[in-house]
């Protein structure tokens, strides 16, 4: 493809920087893409190529919604629109809502989820059941010292009786990380290390040593995130396996079938007979009258 056409929807480098949805809003990658390349789009039409080329180029939490690309891509509202839902069409879109467990909150948050790969609908349910695993953080270029071992040096400032030397940092460090993978924060540590300390302490590095090991966290139980897919068109909540495509049924031009009459209870199928009952009886009573 031209790649003229690819860049038709860059914005100058003059231009009014994109700018970022509200929490929870906006762009959301999705896990284990392809790297990029000049041929991602490749198979798409222009218009569309552009658009995904300029929505791939964009950080997570991006705004992505029609009016906010209209006002950074040459495409008016009605033409993103259509081009959004051609690309979630595609395998590269889709829009629903996610739970995270320890958000601390039991509301559901939008999600509009982006793949530079284009995904089959059978990835995209695998994804919705927590199947596919969630794309680690990007991580900065590794600092010269770990978080872990910035706190064993700087200890002896809290608690001066558990000054390290550098050697005894370096050798502990592998412990102290294994708190942070477990979600450990930095007070919950310090705590765990200075509260209650023997006098005089005689092996600062045996007794941090030791309470690392005794005092280590519980490795937390992994909980996939709670996803719902939505209709790219109408909106409409529903199972991947009803959203081919990302789109609904009705919206396909689908009729939906007739509704079935739910069977009565037994309760009121002899409420009902007993009343046919009666009303027999009393009219045969006021014939023989």
């Amino acid at each position: 493809m031209d790649a003229i056409q690819l860049s038709a929807a860059v914005r100058p480098t003059h231009a009014t920087p994109h700018p970022l949805a509200n929490p929870g809003y906006g762009k959301r990658s999705a896990p284990d893409q392809q790297p990029r390349t000049a041929n991602d789009f490749t198979h798409l039409p222009p218009r569309e190529a552009a658009i995904a080329a300029s929505i791939d180029r964009l950080p997570d939490g991006a705004d992505i919604s029609v009016k906010t690309l209209a006002k950074h891509l040459p495409y008016g509202q009605c033409a993103l629109r259509t081009a959004l839902n051609r690309l979630q069409a595609a395998g590269h879109l889709r829009r629903g809502r996610e739970h995270v467990y320890g958000s601390g909150s039991a509301r559901w948050i939008t999600r509009t989820w982006f793949s530079r790969t284009a995904r089959d609908d059978t990835w995209w349910t695998a994804f919705t059941r927590g199947e596919v695993p969630d794309p680690e953080p990007d991580r900065p270029q590794r600092p010269t010292r770990s978080r872990a071992f910035i706190l064993l040096a700087a200890l002896g400032r809290t608690a001066p009786a558990l000054s390290l030397s550098y050697a005894d940092c370096v050798a502990l460090e592998p412990q102290l990380t294994e708190w942070f993978t477990r979600g450990a924060t930095e007070p919950d540590i310090l705590r765990a290390l200075t509260a209650g300390l023997p006098t005089p302490v005689h092996s600062p590095a045996a007794l941090i040593r030791s309470r690392l090991t005794t005092k280590l966290p519980p490795a937390p139980v992994p909980r996939p995130a709670l996803r719902v897919l939505e209709c790219g068109s109408c909106g409409t909540p529903g199972r991947p396996e009803a959203l081919p495509g990302g789109t609904c049924g009705p919206c396909r031009g689908e009729r939906s079938p007739a509704p079935r009459t739910a069977p009565l209870p037994p309760a009121a199928v002899h409420a009902h007979a007993a009343a046919a009952r009666n009303a027999a009886v009393s009219s045969q009573e006021r014939t023989h009258a």
